[in-house]
C-alpha cells in the first residue's frame, strides 16, 4: 500500500498529496494537502484521525443532493472552512441519468468518464468551487483536504490542476491519480454498486463493468488536458482566464506550499 495512504475504517481514498518535487527543485509541503472520498461514513476513530489533522478547509465537490443522502460526519471541535455550492440543483444527476439510459455495459462507462473528464473543468459548478479552492489556498493557513464522493473524478481533476499550480512533474501527477486504483476497497465496493447499477439500469453489470465504473485511467485525466489545450492552448491559460489563478495567486500558493 502506497504510503501516502492514510487508512481509516469508513472513509475511502484518503490520502497526502503533499511530497512531489515541484517548482524551482523545491517540494510540496507534506501534511498540508489531503484528498479522500466522501466523509459520510466516518468512524468515531476516523473522525479523531481527521481531528489531528487540523484542517482549516474542506472542499466538498459532491452535488447538494449527495450531500443530503450522506451527510458528512464531523468532531465536535470541527471548525474548518467548508467550500461547497448547491448550484444547477435542478440537473438531474448526470451518472445516474447515465446509468439510467446505459446498457451497463464496460465500454458504456468508459465512454462516460471519458465524456465527463472533457466536460469536467468547464462544469459551471466546478469552476465556481475550484476558484474558491484556489483562493482559499492562497489564503488560509492549515491544510486542506479534497474530496467528493469516491475522490477519485472531480477531485482527481482539482488536484491534478493543483499539482500543476505547484510545478510538479506530469508524470507525478499522473502517478498521484492513479493512486486510487492502489487504494480503493475494490471488492468490498463491488457488490454495492453492482446492485445500485442493477436497480438503475434494469440489468446486471458485468464485474469487469462495475471496475471501469470505479476505475481511474490515465486516459481520462488526457482527456481533460486535451480540452484544457482545444479551448485554452494550455493549462495555465485556464488557470488564470477561467479559474482566476494569475501569476499572484500562483505565487502566494507555490510561497505557503513549497519548501
Amino acid at each position: 500500500m502506497d504510503q501516502r495512504h492514510i487508512r481509516l475504517e469508513g472513509v475511502d481514498n484518503f490520502r497526502d498529496f503533499g511530497g512531489y518535487r515541484g517548482a524551482g527543485g523545491k517540494r510540496v509541503r507534506a501534511g498540508r494537502l489531503y484528498r479522500s472520498a466522501h466523509h459520510g461514513g466516518a468512524t468515531d476513530a476516523d473522525l479523531a484521525a481527521i481531528a489531528a489533522l487540523e484542517l482549516a478547509a474542506i472542499v466538498d465537490l459532491r452535488r447538494g443532493e449527495e450531500r443530503e443522502r450522506m451527510p458528512s460526519r464531523r468532531h465536535v471541535d470541527f471548525a474548518a472552512l467548508v467550500i461547497e455550492n448547491d448550484s444547477n440543483e435542478a440537473t438531474p444527476d448526470p451518472w445516474l441519468a447515465f446509468i439510467k439510459a446505459s446498457d451497463a455495459s464496460e465500454q458504456a462507462f468508459q465512454g462516460y468518464l471519458d465524456g465527463y473528464y472533457r466536460n469536467a473543468p468547464f462544469e459551471p459548478r466546478h469552476v465556481d468551487l475550484f476558484k474558491r479552492y484556489f483562493a482559499a489556498l492562497a489564503e488560509v493557513d492549515g491544510p486542506i483536504l479534497v474530496h467528493c464522493a469516491a475522490g477519485k473524478d472531480r477531485t482527481g481533476v482539482l488536484v491534478a490542476l493543483t499539482h500543476h499550480v505547484l510545478g510538479v512533474d506530469r508524470d507525478d501527477i499522473f502517478a498521484d491519480y492513479l493512486l486510487t486504483n492502489a487504494v480503493l476497497p475494490f471488492e468490498r465496493r463491488l457488490p454495492v454498486l453492482t446492485q445500485v447499477i442493477a436497480e438503475q439500469a434494469g440489468r446486471t453489470p458485468t464485474p469487469a463493468a462495475v471496475r471501469a465504473a470505479m476505475a481511474v485511467e490515465a486516459a481520462y485525466l488526457e482527456a481533460a488536458y486535451e480540452a484544457i489545450e482545444a479551448s485554452h492552448g494550455g493549462v495555465d491559460a485556464y488557470l488564470a482566464d477561467v479559474l482566476a489563478v494569475d501569476a499572484a495567486v500562483r505565487e502566494a500558493i507555490r510561497d505557503r506550499l513549497l519548501v
